[in-house]
């Protein structure tokens, strides 16, 4: 079914639009969920509270992209999940690595005085991606969008786990230097 006919089916308040959202965007959701959680049963409970979120959200805003709109929402309710649970240490895995890959170029944030600085962030970080070469933006939001694995990355993009880790690296160390350059104190 196409996007537009779910979210009518969201809009009309047809049960039938979780179905729906379900088959088409379901393994999408869970990939994303279970990269961050690395739990299949934290990631299902997150991809089912999505479903909620976007029941509840839906009358209110008409989203232009329904698998991005998902896509934030899982995304964001799984790094929830995962900070609650790993409030007290750094777990092991893959969200705990990706956090601390880019801690040297994004600073955490935890007030509501500093929304207009995010904006601007995330406005600056996408200017940057916009400059980068396709092969480069696909890894670098693989990694610090869906959070997957560089094993992944790199057996999908047919390169060394080496050569993606250092295009990584590197990535991030240009980041860093493009936020400075913009005026952001890191």
């Amino acid at each position: 079914m196409e996007d537009n006919k779910i979210i009518d089916l969201y809009w009309q308040r047809s049960e039938a639009a979780i179905a729906e959202t379900e088959g088409k965007y379901g393994a999408y959701c869970h990939s994303i969920a279970r990269n961050i959680l690395q739990s299949r049963e934290d990631a299902e409970e997150c991809v089912n509270d999505t479903w909620l979120k976007a029941w509840n959200s839906m009358p209110e805003q008409r989203p232009g992209c329904l698998m991005a709109f998902l896509g934030k929402i899982v995304r964001n309710l799984s790094l929830d999940r995962y900070r609650k649970g790993h409030a007290q240490k750094r777990g092991e895995g893959e969200t705990a690595l990706v956090l601390t890959e880019l801690e040297d170029c994004l600073s955490a944030s935890g007030s509501a005085e500093q929304a207009v600085e995010e904006q601007l962030l995330t406005e600056c970080i996408d200017r940057f991606l916009g400059e980068l070469t396709r092969q480069k933006r696909v890894l670098f939001v693989r990694r610090y969008w869906y959070l997957d694995p560089v094993s992944e990355i790199a057996q999908s993009c047919g390169q060394s786990e080496n050569a993606v880790t250092l295009t990584l690296f590197r990535l991030r160390r240009k980041l860093r230097v493009y936020l400075e350059k913009e005026g952001f104190q890191l």
